[in-house]
């Protein structure tokens, strides 16, 4: 199977978080670009993770702030 080519972007950071991942790339002899395709992948990852926790949670009851205070109050939390 033939992988497509890498696309090109154009970015534009944070000068200190430039800095950082600039650094990080040399400390670790990666390039800048694997640096930024891993933190994209991780966070996609962590969106996939969350929309499933949301799937599974779907049929729990909802509570209104106003009634989680409430339950708060009622068992001495708050």
């Amino acid at each position: 199977m033939m992988s497509e080519p890498a696309k090109r972007s154009t970015i534009y950071l944070d000068p200190e978080l430039h800095r950082a991942l600039r650094l990080k790339a040399f400390d670790t002899g990666r390039s800048m670009t694997d640096l930024v395709n891993e933190a994209v992948r991780m966070a996609f990852r962590e969106d996939q993770e969350d929309l499933s926790a949301f799937d599974e949670r779907v049929k729990e009851p909802e509570m209104t702030y106003e009634a989680l205070l409430k339950d708060l109050k009622a068992h001495g939390k708050i």
